[in-house]
């Protein structure tokens, strides 16, 4: 199963109105839609299945988990994972 603050790279299954269902390593997650690039950017392109994602994880106990794929969540795990919070 994931781990809180691990990175994965993962690949969106399906898009709908509130968020994105992904995939990695044959389990899947979900990216609120504030928490993709596109949301809130015009000039990022939007999600559409298919598309690889690097990505954070944020809960492992939701069911599905939580992920995001904006890069300041990720720093945040980074520096997490790193003893520097």
């Amino acid at each position: 199963m994931f781990r809180r603050h691990e990175e994965l790279d993962a690949t969106i299954v399906a898009v709908g109105p509130v968020g994105l269902m992904v995939e990695s390593g044959g389990e899947v997650g979900f990216i609120d839609q504030v928490k993709h690039p596109s949301w809130g950017n015009a000039s990022a392109g939007p999600p559409r299945v298919g598309d690889r994602l690097h990505v954070v994880v944020l809960d492992e106990s939701r069911e599905p988990p939580r992920f995001s794929a904006l890069q300041r969540d990720i720093d945040i795990a980074r520096r997490l994972r790193d003893g520097n919070a």
